[in-house]
């Protein structure tokens, strides 16, 4: 009984994830430039809507509208993944913090580094193409490093965003720009490290700046023109909620409702200045001409005596209809966060189990606290959560001036790092971090587009750190393996038809792990932190992995400037 529901839920899943997939494409067929979907080099919405049976191209930073990081070519698989060798190795001008997704294009790859540069490269063997290079603007901030996890491409043109808020468009047969649009103003605290998304001529794009008291969004804007379409807060004007006392898992946060309220009575609400950025990409259902997305930490980050109530869009999933960008549901995880614990990890659309056993559409997200949240996509209702994925201790305690210690820490859990799933297994996978912190507030006054924290998160030096992979059977919550790691996790995961997932860690380590088992099967040291999700591609009928080893600012991994693409040896 249950393998059958886990075979219909995988089948079904495929479907959700893939759309109408092209026939055969889950084997590494080469589509010739005669196609019927276009010239290859044009990026067509057909081909956008296709990413997930498509085994040649990775047109999406996480594979496919659904998010799911299933790359659906076989060809590097189980039994041949011990041959894998690096194909080429390309050196960047920036050596720091590396973070992109790279996107592939009929045989050309677009990378991005810190500080917003654009690279685009021959895929077969890591020529450089072009490089595009941002002329910053005299005010850039930015909390947690430099970053930028890379590119959208749409038509005939690649559409990065910057750290000092802007959304460009460049030429992508040259790398020269077509325009330029300011997505909101830095002096005031926003900064983009995310991948813009393009569909149906928007391209959509979140912001940075719960550090610095900003009021979070996610915007579209026109493909061709840079026009700003429609804006979605993820603060509403009432941000107070109905006063929860405890989180998505049942558990107290230890409020003192009657401070808030009185709070609230004294300076009214704080929607303006409330923070709720959106730092990763959201998932598109063209289907119901939805997304989905998760926002971030309220503002100060560990100071809830200044902002009374839930605080909403915070540490919240949320829908917005695709065309309006106007609210369809939303689910809080954590009501008036103090301890930093918001939602970054990208949301997942697959089919799962609901409460009966039956299959319905599910949004997957990974949290800081550790959990993989499992909510029905027609409403945002929580399903499931996951068994913890990491030690949790203490919660909730409260922060104070000494310093309260709390398990996890405020990077998690699952921090940026986007999940991927193998649909046919129902497991999702995801990397985490233990970091023992303590939590110590201080309260200040807003202050105008500074970071602005509230307090300070700080790990504990005497106690042990580190992370894991974990394989998470999202239709029962149940985790199916782990393999815990030297060092804490962040970066990304990518899992294949081949039964492989993909992924590195802080010591330099790239490595493939059966997605069934967890056994490892390959691993090779770059040289760098390999802090950044892995991409797959096929080229002249041959199957590559890529992946960026340039470690991270955050949490202070050795820094490199290396894109690395692998094959097998023939």
């Amino acid at each position: 009984m249950v393998s059958k529901l886990r075979q219909s839920l995988a089948t079904l899943a495929f479907t959700l994830s893939a759309g109408l997939m092209a026939s055969g494409a889950a084997h590494s067929q080469e589509i010739k430039a005669a196609s019927k979907w276009g010239d290859m080099n044009t990026v067509t919405q057909d081909l956008l809507n296709r990413a997930a049976g498509d085994g040649n191209n990775f047109l999406h930073t996480n594979g496919n509208y659904s998010q799911t990081r299933y790359y659906p070519n076989r060809q590097i698989n189980v039994s041949n993944v011990g041959k894998l060798r690096p194909a080429w190795i390309f050196q960047t001008e920036v050596k720091e913090s590396l973070e992109t997704s790279p996107i592939v294009v009929n045989g050309v790859m677009y990378v991005t580094t810190s500080f917003n540069h654009v690279y685009a490269l021959d895929a077969r063997t890591g020529e450089e193409l072009w490089h595009y290079k941002h002329k910053m603007g005299p005010i850039t901030v930015y909390c947690c490093g430099p970053n930028n996890r890379g590119v959208a491409v749409y038509g005939d043109m690649v559409f990065m965003a910057t750290l000092d808020a802007k959304l460009v468009a460049l030429d992508a047969k040259t790398g020269k720009q077509v325009w330029e649009q300011e997505i909101a103003d830095p002096e005031l605290g926003y900064s983009e490290t995310m991948a813009p998304t393009a569909v149906d001529g928007k391209i959509l794009i979140g912001t940075n700046g719960g550090e610095y008291g900003i009021r979070g969004f996610v915007k579209a804007f026109d493909a061709k023109t840079g026009k700003n379409l429609w804006t979605f807060h993820t603060i509403p004007e009432n941000s107070v909620g109905v006063w929860a006392t405890k989180d998505a898992t049942g558990r107290d946060m230890h409020r003192n409702i009657d401070a808030e309220k009185a709070q609230l009575a004294k300076t009214g609400d704080p929607f303006k200045t409330l923070g709720g950025g959106v730092w990763q990409n959201p998932a598109v259902d063209l289907e119901t001409r939805r997304i989905y997305f998760v926002v971030g930490n309220p503002s100060p980050d560990l100071d809830g005596s200044l902002r009374p109530g839930d605080n909403l869009y915070t540490d919240s999933l949320v829908s917005v209809n695709l065309d309006t960008g106007q609210y369809v549901c939303h689910f809080q995880y954590i009501a008036h966060d103090v301890w930093d614990l918001d939602s970054v990890s990208p949301p997942i659309i697959t089919t799962v189990a609901d409460k009966d056993g039956k299959p319905i559409k599910g949004i997957l997200h990974a949290g800081k606290t550790g959990h993989v949240y499992v909510h029905d996509a027609k409403d945002c209702s929580l399903v499931r959560f996951s068994e913890a994925m990491v030690p949790q201790e203490n919660m909730w305690t409260l922060p104070t001036k000494e310093g309260a210690r709390m398990l996890p820490g405020a990077n998690g859990g699952v921090e940026w790092s986007p999940m991927a799933i193998n649909p046919n297994l129902g497991l999702t996978y995801a990397i985490n971090l233990h970091q023992p912190m303590t939590y110590h507030v201080e309260s200040s006054n807003y202050p105008a587009g500074k970071l602005w924290l509230g307090g300070a998160f700080k790990v504990i030096p005497s106690e042990e750190q580190w992370g894991n992979v974990s394989a998470v059977d999202y239709n029962t919550g149940k985790i199916r393996w782990q393999v815990k790691t030297a060092q804490p996790m962040i970066g990304g995961i990518l899992a294949t038809a081949g039964g492989l997932v993909f992924t590195g860690e802080a010591n330099g380590m790239f490595k493939a792990y059966d997605a069934e088992t967890g056994a490892t099967l390959w691993k090779f040291q770059a040289g760098a932190g390999v802090n950044a999700p892995p991409s797959s591609y096929t080229v002249d009928g041959k199957q590559y992995v890529v992946v960026g080893a340039g470690g991270n600012t955050q949490i202070d991994y050795k820094r490199g400037n290396s894109i690395i693409a692998f094959t097998t040896a023939d």
